[in-house]
């Protein structure tokens, strides 16, 4: 694991070494803490960019506890469901979390994270079981430090044991019910603790003080005083070089298998390009990135039917999926495929990215304006019975092909049917499609994933067809599976819906939005930023609240007392808003954008070492104040951060955030130093910093034609080291109260007048679209101009 290789050197010679051989008394000396092994989907291991070693994956999953006749039990959250014909219900029921919820009949007696199961497990002297993460990430941030300092590795499902002080004592991830070989089951594992809360207690309270005392030094990320970031082209260089050195070239990606989407990496290399396009480092980041987006459109990580993106690829050749759809994968997917677009102009790239909102528009969206967190993968199949399969929803027979396309097709080689051509060009076989390696289950047995096989050229040659007509017969083809697929059995929707996860959605609606012209996106962007303030912000507080939820009447319901917000809510949003206000020209999110910064700054800033702690640090049940060091499935939030206060510095004048952006970045220096692979979008941030933002201002009345069109042509480039602001010439606006130079800069003959500036010394003005354009282009090149 990536952050275990950090702090080894921390922990090799602390108490973790004493921790392990604790945790290997209790559970036997050569077992291991972590189990679970095989191809299982279901599983996630946390990432380390630079092995390609198996790992599995899993949807985020709460913080609760386990109650045993000598356990207090815990976890997070929700819409409780009768109780009235279950067996068990335990306090999960209470709960508003659709994850939860799932919980709330176990045979378990589950407790929410919070006072009354703390108070319990102090009142009864017992120890605390801990499973898996789901509404609180602080707390999940803890204790998987713990158990990777400890157990030499980390992943969810997470299983971990507390004092009733909350301290860890011993921790590790999937224990299976019953022991197999070396790996101790479940209830063996309960039966050792037991014993040795009994009659070796004082030693595990010790050794729990002694391992949070040298996590609290080994996860320390702090700049000392005067300390400057790291040299921007150097770690971006590294940066690259280890992306390439792990890249899968047949197929796109940065592992043989399993394969993840991995925005932030693809997201770095367009950027990288952009920085260093005449040189042959550049055009292999840019063949990189491409060729991964290419290879995942077509592959079956991508719904060919029902649109969207899959959580992540079993196999290296993107084909068979674990069938979950994450909000936050389709959010930063989206805005991976325009940019390709915008440095391309290829179509393909734009149709995947409105392909993928589309999805997120019919499948993810509450009425309120919210956006949903996930689909999950296993769903009741067709053919009837009550237990749920992976991929049921998703899957066809070649049977099933055949009867739902019947149609002969006119002057089609052999008087070929649709369905034959659907399924030479999809890859479907009348045995299945899905190799019985990556079906351990048998739950895909004769089924197939859609696959793209062939190019639409090739497949017309091969009927004799014109390549108009199989792109039409495709998709009449795939919108009548759809039309099927409605009336399958649904897989279960969490409707939950994330600060965080929506501030991702509101970027990518915004930025597609903008980048194609289209108004109903932008729209929906604008629709997404009053549900926030709506429902997601306390205005009396000055918090943001980390969830609210789908209630029995399609309300939005929040639990009581609401979850305040966590660093990465803050600093998603805010990305979010920069978004939309330079989409709309709208200052009502510029302003609220720097109401959240300044928030953020309070709550989470670190005055002594820069950056900022992940959550609350004057939260007394989070034992570990923790700055998150990695890019992962989602962007760091200190990475995103880093980006937001420079963009805010440029749009307030706000020097104290530009010197923020740089003592954050120097607090990461050495992680940017010798692992920025770790960290991509950080990296960006850095190269932002490095080649100074750019000021495009656009000066005219912010509905008119004129107006429009210069700002379709600023967005119509690729252009990471930007800021686009708006101004109408009243002195009295945002901007121009911010930034008073703005108010010198005046329409040329009465039409709109863009004028690109650095530091506000600024280009000649321009008119036409086109002269912007090419202005814009000939001086993207930070390298020639830095």
């Amino acid at each position: 694991m990536l952050r275990q290789a950090w702090r080894w050197s921390v922990f090799r010679n602390t108490t973790a070494g004493t921790i392990r051989s604790l945790a290997a008394a209790f559970l036997g000396a050569d077992c291991p803490l972590r189990s679970s092994g095989g191809p299982t989907r279901g599983f996630e291991d946390i990432p380390n960019p630079l092995s390609v070693k198996s790992q599995r994956f899993l949807q985020p999953q709460p913080a609760r506890y386990l109650s045993l006749s000598v356990f207090i039990s815990m976890a997070s959250g929700g819409d409780h469901p009768s109780s009235n014909h279950h067996k068990h219900t335990n306090r999960l029921a209470q709960e508003r979390s659709p994850y939860l919820l799932q919980h709330a009949h176990n045979p378990v007696d589950w407790y929410p994270w919070g006072q009354e199961a703390f108070e319990k497990a102090k009142r009864e002297d017992k120890p605390i079981f801990l499973s898996d993460r789901e509404e609180r990430p602080d707390v999940d941030k803890v204790y998987m430090t713990f158990v990777q300092a400890t157990s030499g590795g980390g992943g969810w499902p997470m299983s971990v044991w507390l004092t009733p002080n909350l301290q860890p004592f011993i921790g590790g991830t999937y224990f299976p019910p019953r022991d197999q070989g070396r790996r101790p089951g479940f209830k063996t594992v309960l039966m050792r603790i037991i014993e040795q809360w009994q009659y070796n207690r004082a030693t595990l309270e010790s050794s729990g003080q002694r391992i949070i005392d040298a996590l609290k030094k080994g996860t320390t990320i702090t700049a000392n005083p005067g300390e400057s970031p790291p040299l921007a082209p150097d770690v971006a260089n590294r940066c690259f070089q280890q992306l390439a050195h792990s890249y899968e070239e047949e197929y796109g990606g940065f592992r043989d298998a399993p394969k993840f989407p991995s925005p932030v990496n693809l997201m770095f290399l367009m950027c990288y390009w952009s920085a260093n396009r005449r040189t042959s480092e550049g055009v292999e980041a840019l063949q990189m990135a491409m060729h991964t987006l290419r290879m995942m459109a077509l592959g079956g990580i991508h719904d060919h039917v029902a649109q969207g993106f899959h959580r992540y690829s079993t196999d290296s050749s993107w084909h068979v999926p674990h069938f979950e759809k994450m909000l936050y994968d389709q959010a930063q997917l989206a805005v991976a495929y325009i940019t390709a677009f915008q440095v391309s102009g290829e179509q393909l790239y734009a149709d995947v990215a409105k392909d993928i909102l589309l999805y997120v528009s019919r499948d993810l969206s509450d009425k309120s304006g919210g956006f949903y967190s996930a689909e999950d993968a296993d769903s009741v199949p067709v053919s009837g019975g009550l237990e749920k399969r992976e991929g049921a929803f998703c899957v066809w027979t070649a049977s099933e092909v055949r009867e739902l396309l019947p149609d002969v097709v006119e002057g089609a080689v052999g008087a070929a049917t649709l369905a034959d051509i659907f399924m030479h060009h999809y890859g479907v076989k009348e045995q299945g499609n899905v190799a019985p390696e990556q079906d351990p289950h048998g739950e895909l047995q004769g089924k197939n994933v859609l696959i793209v096989c062939y190019s639409v050229e090739l497949t017309a040659a091969h009927f004799g067809i014109a390549v108009e007509k199989v792109n039409e017969l495709m998709t009449s083809a795939r919108a009548r599976m759809a039309e099927v697929r409605k009336i399958r059995p649904q897989p279960h929707l969490d409707t939950k819906m994330l600060a965080s996860w929506n501030g991702l959605m509101l970027s990518a609606f915004a930025r597609v939005g903008a980048v194609l012209g289209n108004e109903a996106m932008v729209e929906r962007a604008v629709q997404a930023g009053y549900f926030l303030k709506e429902h997601l912000w306390d205005p009396d507080q000055q918090n943001i609240l980390r969830s609210c939820y789908r209630g029995d009447q399609m309300e939005v319901q929040q639990i009581s007392p609401p979850i305040c917000g966590f660093l990465d809510d803050y600093a998603f949003i805010i990305s979010g808003l920069l978004d939309l206000y330079e989409a709309t020209f709208e200052t009502e999110w510029l302003q609220w954008a720097e109401e959240l910064q300044i928030r953020q700054d309070v709550l989470f800033w670190d005055d002594q070492g820069g950056g900022y702690f992940c959550s609350d640090p004057n939260d007394v049940t989070v034992l570990l104040r923790l700055k998150e060091d990695q890019d992962g499935a989602e962007p760091s939030a200190n990475s995103v951060s880093a980006s937001n206060l420079l963009r805010l510095s440029h749009f307030t004048g706000r020097q104290e955030w530009l010197h923020k952006s740089q003592q954050l970045l120097a607090a990461f220096s050495d992680r940017l130093t010798r692992i920025p692979i770790a960290l991509p979008e950080m990296v960006r941030a850095l190269m932002a910093q490095h080649y100074t933002l750019r000021q495009i201002v656009i000066c005219g009345q912010k509905d008119a034609l004129d107006t429009a069109s210069l700002q379709a042509a600023v967005n119509s480039c690729f252009l990471p080291f930007k800021v686009l602001m708006h101004t109408d010439g009243n002195p009295e606006s945002f901007l121009c109260q911010h930034l008073p130079v703005l108010s010198s800069m005046t329409q040329l003959d009465g039409s709109a007048t863009a004028y690109v500036c650095q530091d506000f010394t600024c280009s000649l003005p321009v008119t036409e679209p086109q002269e912007l354009r090419q202005l814009l282009l000939d001086t993207t090149n930070p390298l020639e101009t830095a």
